[in-house]
């Protein structure tokens, strides 16, 4: 896993307040959180264990982050700096619908001629790529037998680094603006779509959807559910999975983050699958 850690407070409110409003939260607490995060725990739950680089500040907020991130069975490689971790604001409401607010500048993980640890990113069979420059995507091509990335990767895409899969919500429009970066670059586009499942394409021109997962519980909180569809998708594709078989894989991920407080409390495991 390459990308971005946020360290998120996490309450429950009735409905997100309207201009002008008080809002009285309840169920308050903390984890580092963000697209590399949650994916990273995901990854390891499947696979037994996942690298996850990635940039942190030397603060309160970095060091918590390495520590719960490696009681959740992530190996953290970090780059170190004087800026602060990237902290954010997520509102669950009683439909289970997280609005996020982030506070600061995204800390994005160097590329292999500014960290030390990059020498560990060889032979593996699967990367998902967030966050980072264009250098550090490269690193990750050519690491990975299979290499999935999110629009979110803005600047890193666009530059001739081939990509098997691009990951995005087919409702958001920042995403899909982003993804147009990549349209030469990606042999497939999955575009998630919640409960209704999704859709894909191929350069071939192929095209199909998978249907929805069913939850295995309750619907409590849709934070993270996306980014642990895209784990799921790089950990069945890795797997030499067909196509059909990694988006189910993939949905259910998914549906199971849907029925826990937080990203981290549901989470499919190997005992599943």
């Amino acid at each position: 896993m390459v990308g971005h850690v946020e360290w998120v407070q996490f309450a429950r409110v009735a409905h997100v307040p309207r201009a002008g409003e008080v809002a009285h939260a309840r169920d308050v607490f903390e984890e580092p959180a963000g697209g590399g995060a949650v994916a990273a725990v995901q990854l390891a739950r499947l696979a037994g264990g996942c690298l996850l680089f990635t940039a942190l500040g030397e603060d309160e907020e970095g060091r918590r982050s390495l520590r719960r991130l490696g009681e959740l069975g992530v190996e953290v490689r970090a780059s170190l700096g004087a800026a602060p971790t990237r902290r954010a604001v997520t509102l669950v409401d009683d439909a289970g619908e997280r609005t996020i607010t982030t506070l600061g500048a995204r800390l994005e993980p160097l590329g292999a001629e500014g960290g030390e640890h990059w020498d560990e990113l060889a032979d593996l069979d699967g990367v998902y790529f967030t966050a980072g420059g264009a250098s550090a995507l490269r690193a990750a091509r050519e690491a990975a037998r299979v290499l999935l990335a999110s629009p979110r990767a803005r600047d890193a895409l666009g530059h001739g680094v081939a990509l098997d899969a691009l990951v995005l919500s087919g409702r958001d429009e920042i995403e899909r603006r982003e993804a147009a970066r990549a349209d030469a670059e990606v042999e497939l586009v999955v575009l998630t779509e919640g409960e209704h499942g999704g859709s894909y394409r191929l350069r071939s021109g192929q095209t199909g959807r998978w249907a929805p997962a069913e939850p295995p519980g309750e619907r409590a909180d849709s934070y993270g559910c996306g980014d642990s569809f895209a784990a799921g998708l790089t950990y069945g594709l890795a797997a030499g999975m067909a196509l059909a078989d990694a988006l189910a894989l993939a949905a259910r991920c998914g549906a199971t983050c849907l029925t826990g407080r937080g990203p981290y409390q549901r989470q499919l495991t190997a005992r599943d699958l």
